[in-house]
């Protein structure tokens, strides 16, 4: 099937679509993407309405199409999802695990969706649960509730905000999703259309914003200002395991607080989630010194 919508993006820098576009894939079982040697297909639904994008690696260059109402809004921002708007030249660290860690990746670009309940549906999932148990219950809530992405990618959309709040708790039980995270997913889609117009906003005040909604904190927030928002600054604070890397990577310390992480970070403002997720791609984790957070069988309960 030809595509409804087709740019071609010249590449004056490197530009790996699997290092970029990795973090958008919650778990490898996430049906709204996919990752194809060189092609990444991803489904959207964009404010024109749902799309499915096609991202190629051609010669020197990188070719975007799009399917369905919102191709046109996809390949308007390719360059915008693929952080042709970041800046990782400008970051220079005087740290020497960084500054390998940083020249390891040149293909990493911190890009933005533009779409902000996008983000904060499968966020919400990972809040105080082990990701491999949100990333199940993500894949199997849009199994249940999404539906086929345009064209023939076999991908599907996420479901909508409407179908969420007509969906009632039980329904969404037996996908490992407790009733408090149903309700704050509830609430958030009751003001879905409030949310994707903090897109326009400084992200610091639209961090802020989010915070407002009841049950959206400060990782909740920063986790969903990096994706939409393209925040290359964000941290995410309330994060068990986060201190513990910072302080471990940047000053040999095994254990490190809030407070200690973020006096670290601080010679690299503006960069701040972009040296944490430096961190997570060089594999670095502080010592275990006890037990991991156990897997739970909410559907069971």
């Amino acid at each position: 099937m030809p595509p409804d919508a087709t740019a071609r993006l010249p590449l004056s820098f490197p530009l790996d679509l699997e290092l970029t576009l990795g973090g958008l894939q919650r778990g490898p079982a996430d049906p709204t993407i996919r990752f194809d040697a060189n092609q990444v297909w991803r489904a959207v639904r964009t404010p024109d309405g749902p799309a499915t994008v096609r991202l190629s690696r051609v010669g020197g260059g990188l070719t975007a199409d799009a399917w369905g109402a919102g191709a046109g809004w996809m390949v308007r921002h390719a360059g915008s999802l693929l952080g042709f708007e970041d800046h990782p030249e400008t970051f220079a660290p005087a740290n020497q695990l960084l500054a390998d860690i940083h020249r390891h990746h040149p293909g990493l670009r911190l890009g933005r969706t533009g779409l902000v309940f996008e983000a904060l549906l499968p966020t919400i999932l990972e809040q105080k649960v082990p990701g491999v148990e949100a990333w199940a219950s993500y894949a199997r809530l849009v199994r249940t509730l999404g539906e086929p992405a345009p064209g023939n990618s076999g991908l599907l959309l996420s479901p909508t905000p409407r179908r969420l709040l007509a969906t009632p708790y039980w329904a969404v039980h037996r996908f490992g999703i407790e009733r408090r995270r149903f309700a704050v997913i509830q609430a958030a889609a009751s003001r879905a259309a409030a949310l994707e117009r903090m897109v326009t906003l400084p992200p610091a005040l639209a961090r802020k914003h989010l915070m407002s909604l009841p049950g959206i904190g400060p990782w909740s927030a920063a986790e969903v200002s990096v994706v939409a928002l393209g925040d290359s600054d964000a941290v995410s604070l309330g994060d068990y395991h986060l201190p513990h890397q910072v302080a471990w990577a940047l000053a040999g310390e095994p254990r490190g607080t809030e407070a200690r992480m973020l006096e670290l970070l601080a010679p690299y403002r503006g960069h701040r989630a972009r040296v944490i997720r430096l961190l997570t791609l060089g594999g670095i984790q502080a010592p275990r010194f006890g037990p991991r957070m156990r897997l739970r069988r909410i559907a069971a309960i």
